[in-house]
């Protein structure tokens, strides 16, 4: 039953994102960048007893991930605002995403190897 309420209020929310983002582009953009997916995430977690611990990991992993993101979403508003159709865009922006990763992780690692 708890899985059935997290699915239908995590629904509900992005739902209610896209209908606002239908009428007012703009403030339904910056909605959907409000962190709702990592905070309903958190929530959901913590609702199931997770540890602080792993909360707190969970919450490091997403600001692992938001530079990536950001990469993403550049890469699809330049496609789309270059007349690329959205699925190219999205592909762009993922291999984006994925080669930013990617990068990051070499980086970091190399980094902690010569410390």
């Amino acid at each position: 039953m708890f899985l059935i309420t997290k699915i239908l209020v995590s629904a509900i929310i992005i739902g209610l994102v896209t209908e606002v983002a239908r009428v007012f582009p703009k403030y339904g953009g910056i909605i959907a960048a409000l962190p709702l997916v990592s905070l309903l995430s958190l929530f959901w977690l913590y609702m199931q007893g997770e540890q602080t611990t792993n909360l707190s990991k969970f919450a490091l992993g997403v600001l692992w991930g938001f530079p990536a993101t950001a990469v993403l979403l550049i890469i699809v508003a330049i496609s789309l605002k270059v007349s690329l159709s959205l699925f190219i865009s999205i592909g762009l922006g993922v291999g984006g995403w994925i080669l930013f990763l990617s990068l990051q992780d070499f980086l970091v690692k190399k980094v902690s190897l010569s410390l």
